[in-house]
């Protein structure tokens, strides 16, 4: 039987109240087996320490933890699931939106000078009238819009279905963006700044730990998490990081709890750990890295995109136009397409002022979460008699860093048994 079922049984037969002992007594797992699990299942379905007067810990577990654990495993499957989707519709949605983006402006502009030839050949005479008429109806005849350049450089970059990805966001140069790379930029933002969040929580937890030698208390554990409520005997925000890194608390006799970490403080040579900082940091949404001269453009863009048009609208809508639409040709289709060009246009301007109020309510709550992780820390750096009558119990249990040094070992598969014995030998000699 696996290791969690013979633990979740367990729990079952033990009516969801379970110390240690217990699990690995029902279960005939060791004590460390029965406490890496029912640590695993506590913090994946919301389970709960309790601590009895004579210094016993003891968990316990919601009658549906089973059904817990099944929503909690469906759910993360939908949302790694999604993840993955997410990643290529997106990146559809970056394509079609810099192709439409690009054939819409041309057709506008396109459009426009059409809409305006055909208008002034009809204020000519009958005959010219009919004449440029039927020049006219295969659709206004193609303008050379020669001169461009390449204002872009590579306007490919932005397409790649990674480029959102944790590894690419990075703060750019907004010199090195070129234009195209600035509009996305305007328009959908640079990505998640804190998508690699949980990974920076655990390293800096881990830290932590070891810089306080491998034993801490919960208060010393909350500036590095989310929206907790500590409570005076609620330490249940504690469990997560247990099971994370193989952990266990320590009781006191008032019933103070400590945590402590021993596989934290075995390094492999000799090293300090410093945590970068006293609590963890989100970091606040930016609305663009291209350049304000960039922003700008693109703002400009989008408004001759809006004006353009609506102007091809008015010209459409002319009376005189109305038999050379009828007739079909590029105007006919022009004035078919003619809401969703203008319903482009506005989303293109529209889409990051929305953006833009989005982040401002995002980075609300950003400033809000660091401001109680900070009001953690400086409980720490001021504590009360309590609290440090619990800092100072946790530094009973705390050890120095047990280094596995390349002169104290007793063996390694660099060389076979037989010489490693030998070389302990001589060594032993040596030292008489």
């Amino acid at each position: 039987m696996a290791p969690r079922t013979a633990v979740m049984e367990a729990v079952e037969k033990l009516n969801y109240r379970v110390t240690i002992g217990d699990v690995a007594a029902q279960s005939g797992l060791s004590l460390n087996a029965a406490q890496r699990e029912v640590l695993a299942l506590a913090s994946e379905t919301g389970g709960n320490i309790q601590v009895a007067e004579s210094g016993e810990i003891a968990y316990k577990f919601a009658p549906n933890f089973r059904q817990i654990l099944i929503n909690r495993s469906f759910w993360l499957q939908v949302k790694e699931w999604l993840q993955g989707v997410w990643k290529w519709v997106f990146y559809a949605i970056r394509i079609s939106f810099g192709i439409l983006l690009i054939l819409s402006i041309l057709i506008v502009v396109i459009g426009i000078i059409a809409a305006t030839i055909a208008l002034q050949s009809q204020g000519r005479s009958d005959n010219d009238r009919n004449d440029r008429r039927s020049d006219n109806r295969g659709g206004g005849g193609f303008i050379f819009l020669g001169g461009w350049g390449n204002p872009f450089g590579n306007p490919f970059i932005m397409f790649a279905p990674d480029y959102y990805e944790p590894q690419q966001l990075k703060q750019r140069d907004p010199d090195e963006m070129n234009f195209l790379e600035s509009v996305f930029s305007f328009l959908f933002g640079d990505g998640n700044p804190n998508a690699d969040l949980e990974e920076r929580r655990w390293r800096e937890i881990a830290a932590m730990i070891r810089s306080n030698n491998g034993v801490v208390i919960a208060e010393q554990i909350a500036p590095y998490l989310d929206d907790i409520t500590y409570k005076e005997n609620n330490e249940y925000f504690v469990i997560p990081v247990l099971a994370k890194f193989n952990g266990f608390p320590e009781v006191s006799d008032a019933g103070t709890l400590a945590y402590k970490f021993p596989e934290l403080q075995k390094v492999a040579s000799e090293r300090k750990a410093q945590t970068k900082s006293a609590y963890l940091k989100e970091k606040v949404w930016q609305f663009s890295q291209a350049s304000q001269g960039k922003i700008a453009l693109s703002i400009g863009l989008g408004i001759f995109y809006l004006v353009s048009s609506l102007v091809l609208s008015n010209l459409l809508v002319n009376p005189r136009l109305a038999s050379v639409i009828a007739s079909g040709g590029f105007l006919g289709l022009v004035k078919a397409a003619m809401g969703f060009l203008l319903g482009y246009a506005v989303l293109f301007l529209s889409i990051p002022l929305v953006r833009y109020f989005v982040l401002q309510y995002l980075n609300n709550g950003i400033g809000d979460r660091n401001q109680k992780r900070a009001a953690f820390a400086d409980k720490l750096q001021k504590p009360s008699p309590t609290l440090r009558d619990k800092l100072n119990f946790a530094s009973t249990f705390a050890t120095q860093q047990e280094v596995i040094d390349q002169d104290n070992l007793a063996y390694t598969t660099e060389q076979d048994l037989a010489d490693q014995e030998y070389a302990k030998m001589l060594k032993e000699n040596k030292d008489l």
